[in-house]
């Protein structure tokens, strides 16, 4: 079964969408969550991290294709371009979802093996775990199965959302210009990186 989720760097869930089945192609399950009434909403300024499975687009930031990706990829090496060294810190602040569903797996062992309930049964289970978890996140001051996943903190700034504009769901698709968004970004941090080479390394 496919669930899609998305968390804040601290850990706490703010939108599962449970049920797809497990061969739905991610983008096409990121669509159906954005046009859900009360669905998956981006507020306007503001991006959220994915993996290589989705597609650069408005309000998603995606790692560059090519190039390394996960943190244990690295070794010794440090980053010799934009890309890579952009790659990294999305890796970095990208750790919290494979960390908060790591936590959810360990509490919940429902979570961790077959399930002899209904298709539909076990997506309502998933987003009750979710709405649990964030129950104890707020409740509960020390978690320890939270203490097991502290290897890698997510580094990501948070963006603080008021009053704004949500992006619509039909600016969800791939364009130049967040393309440039990002490539500027990369950009931005790669030239405040103090270790960053002074050429490329080949």
């Amino acid at each position: 079964m496919n669930v899609l989720g998305v968390c804040t760097p601290d850990l706490e869930f703010i939108y599962c969408l449970s049920g797809w089945e497990g061969s739905a192609h991610d983008a096409r399950v990121l669509q159906d969550a954005l046009t859900r009434p009360n669905g998956l909403s981006v507020p306007e300024g503001c991006y959220y991290l994915c993996d290589g499975g989705y597609g650069n687009s408005t309000g998603f930031l995606t790692p560059y294709r090519g190039q390394k990706y996960h943190l244990k990829e690295w070794g010794p090496r440090r980053p010799s371009i934009a890309e890579e060294y952009y790659n990294m810190k999305h890796a970095s602040a990208r750790n919290v979802i494979e960390r908060i569903f790591g936590i959810l797996k360990m509490r919940w062992a429902i979570l961790r093996d077959s399930s002899w309930f209904s298709p539909s049964d076990m997506a309502r289970i998933v987003v009750a775990c979710t709405i649990i978890h964030n129950f104890i996140k707020k409740e509960q001051g020390a978690d320890r199965f939270e203490r097991e996943y502290q290897d890698v903190e997510p580094e990501e700034e948070q963006c603080v959302v008021n009053e704004v504009e949500n992006i619509a769901p039909d600016d969800f698709h791939a364009c130049p210009a967040w393309t440039r968004f990002r490539d500027d970004l990369a950009k931005d941090k790669w030239e405040n990186w103090p270790f960053r080479p002074a050429v490329p390394i080949v």
